[in-house]
């Protein structure tokens, strides 16, 4: 393989991982087997910390794909838990409020999730990497200052209940660039006259790349020792 000149990999990042630490931790062990100080390196998607899942990591000249990856369908597994808010909209932040979920069943949940289907207006989280007066949002949010961000329009292809073990629910979303599953959930929360946010989330999808196609994130070390690379 020839990484200089470029390559695309498709990794399962860990849990707890930063997207940049993935890409970092990649370059890094590549720059050290090839002997070379710089090699660019990106990847097509962040996820957050507490996400695992397809990233899509591309090198050289392979570079130039990232943005059509972009802008390619991703589909994902979330784990909501109903009944509790969170600041995040995740578990990066510690619970904020209690609601009632004695009214919720299956049947009301398959409803209102069926009203997330099409185009539909999505506030961002305050704790995402939005813009606001040059800062990112997650930076003033976290030193307590309130955070506005306008809604963005996105796309929802599909969306299906998968369990429900209530006050948990897991959920299939097939959607596209942009859409932030943790106000998702947030959002689903609101639909149920409760409280929702995002215990766990796996990104199954990038167009036709799978969790199949993929590499353990952990495992860079040894993937690297076995590929011919070309110096």
């Amino acid at each position: 393989m020839d990484f200089l000149a470029g390559e695309t990999l498709y990794i399962n990042k860990p849990l707890h991982w930063t997207s940049f630490k993935l890409v970092r931790t990649l370059r890094n062990k590549l720059c050290r087997k090839l002997g070379v100080k710089k090699l660019k390196v990106g990847h097509a998607g962040t996820l957050d910390p507490l996400a695992t899942g397809v990233m899509i990591i591309c090198t050289g000249k392979n570079t130039k794909l990232i943005e059509s990856f972009q802008y390619q369908t991703k589909e994902y597994i979330a784990t909501i838990r109903l009944g509790e808010t969170t600041p995040s909209f995740d578990l990066e932040t510690q619970v904020d409020g209690t609601y009632e979920t004695n009214h919720i069943t299956r049947e009301l949940i398959e409803e209102k999730l069926k009203g997330f289907i099409g185009r539909i207006e999505q506030i961002p989280p305050a704790f995402s990497a939005c813009k606001v007066g040059g800062k990112r949002a997650y930076e003033l949010a976290r030193e307590g200052k309130d955070v506005e961000l306008k809604a963005k329009e996105l796309v929802i292809d599909e969306i299906e209940l998968i369990t429900c073990e209530l006050p948990v629910i897991s959920i299939r979303v097939v959607c596209s660039k942009g859409t932030y599953i943790r106000a998702l959930a947030r959002d689903i929360g609101l639909a149920l006259n409760s409280g929702a946010h995002l215990s766990a989330l796996e990104r199954t999808r990038i167009g036709d790349v799978t969790l199949a196609d993929c590499i353990d994130g952990t495992l860079i070390d040894e993937m690297i020792e076995q590929i011919d690379i070309k110096p």
